[in-house]
């Protein structure tokens, strides 16, 4: 039974919409008569997107709600429920029009006899290549439950890893902020207003005293262009990066940056063990695995190296070789993934390795925030230092020819 869209008046004139599922849009209309709105519009939902009109927001899912969605297919479908019941209860359980209408538009696909990763295509942009690659093998196989529950364990990780990001970075950002608004503050208000008096009196300042004033003059008259400029230059840098020859020149300079290196090319092949894992698991082909892996990515440059790899093994070559010929991935998890083909644990070793490369680059975004804050501390402190000392030495020097 197809579902449908409408916007209706009630019988106070107030505007509400909502999801119906009929057999027509007329027999939309008569259920809303019977409950005593008007109706205004009747849409059939997966028409609507089709149609090409987008979704907005109703065309994509969060992480935290994609988790949760496939929690609840996947705690259903396990206690025995089928898929067009799991879905319909998933839908009643959501609390938002957008992601009940997409529930119900998935459902009416299945019940017309198409299988759950072909109705999920539907909504390209909620539902990744990867994540219907995988229910597909599930389906494929007899056991998908037990894919949807992988699928969940995955999509939660990858929220709670992506939430522990951005947690561990605000702290930094706020701090950094902070500091500068600080000490322009002291530059373009308080400075100036203390030297002057020193300026009015004819007395010499000190070169550190001069050169603070200096700033101070400079930011006081060209501070806001100097900060229209760092806005162009960031806008006009990420129309650059629309180019992909720009892109991809850029992302290999990120790959190979002293600093930056490290935490890049973990943060890339930990992703691309972890998605590896859950579609080898779930009984993807490898080489299909290894494509579908490589896109997830969001360096460019390594995506390219990545579809080499590919093209590698579909002609025989071994995994881990394949993945030393692009120079990105660390040597612990070549060694892991050359063991795992050894032994024929290729899935279990994947995982493992994912697992511990998650662990690794969550290591390293602890230290650095820990190692970020004294050193913010450090030079804020050596900064108003100098600002206390542009101010102190011309009263030191008036006190000395006092005496």
């Amino acid at each position: 039974m197809p579902a449908y869209d409408y916007k209706a008046l009630d019988r106070r004139g107030k505007q509400t919409s909502g999801v119906i599922e009929a057999d027509s849009s007329r027999a939309v209309r008569q259920q809303l008569r019977e409950k005593g709105l008007a109706p205004l519009a009747v849409e059939q939902a997966r028409e609507k997107q089709s149609k090409g009109a987008s979704f907005g927001r109703r065309g994509s899912l969060s992480a935290s709600d994609l988790a949760l969605v496939t929690r609840q297919l996947s705690t259903l479908i396990q206690s025995g429920i089928p898929i067009e019941q799991a879905l319909s209860a998933a839908a009643q359980q959501s609390e938002k029009p957008a992601m009940k209408s997409m529930m119900i538009a998935i459902r009416s696909k299945v019940m017309e006899g198409y299988t759950l990763a072909d109705s999920l295509g539907e909504f390209p942009r909620a539902f990744p290549r990867l994540y219907r690659s995988t229910v597909a093998a599930g389906e494929h196989a007899g056991h998908l439950d037990l894919v949807l529950n992988r699928l969940a364990d995955y999509t939660e990780a990858r929220q709670e890893a992506r939430q522990k990001i951005q947690l561990a970075a605000i702290y930094p950002i706020i701090l950094t902020v902070v500091a500068l608004a600080i000490v322009v503050f002291l530059l373009t208000y308080v400075v100036p207003d203390i030297i002057e008096v020193f300026v009015k009196q004819g007395q010499d300042l000190p070169t550190l005293t001069q050169a603070m004033l200096s700033i101070s003059d400079f930011l006081s008259s060209y501070g806001i262009f100097l900060l229209l400029a760092l806005i162009i230059a960031g806008v006009a840098f990420s129309v650059s990066l629309r180019t992909e020859s720009n892109r991809l020149r850029f992302h290999k300079a990120l790959l190979e940056m002293p600093l930056l290196k490290g935490m890049v090319r973990g943060i890339n092949t930990a992703r691309y063990a972890s998605t590896l894992s859950i579609l080898t698991t779930s009984g993807v082909p490898l080489v299909e695995a290894m494509r579908i892996a490589g896109e997830v990515l969001a360096n460019d440059h390594l995506r390219a190296r990545l579809r080499g790899a590919a093209q590698t093994v579909s002609e025989g070559g071994s995994l881990h070789k394949a993945l030393e010929q692009t120079g990105y991935f660390p040597p612990m998890m070549l060694h892991m993934i050359a063991s795992g083909e050894s032994s024929g644990e290729l899935d279990s070793m994947l995982e493992r390795t994912a697992r511990m490369q998650e662990n690794t680059l969550q290591s390293k975004i602890a230290a650095m925030v820990g190692l970020f804050e004294p050193l913010m501390l450090l030079v804020m402190g050596v900064v108003v230092l100098i600002i206390v000392l542009a101010i102190m030495l011309p009263i030191l020097n008036m006190s000395n020819l006092v005496g």
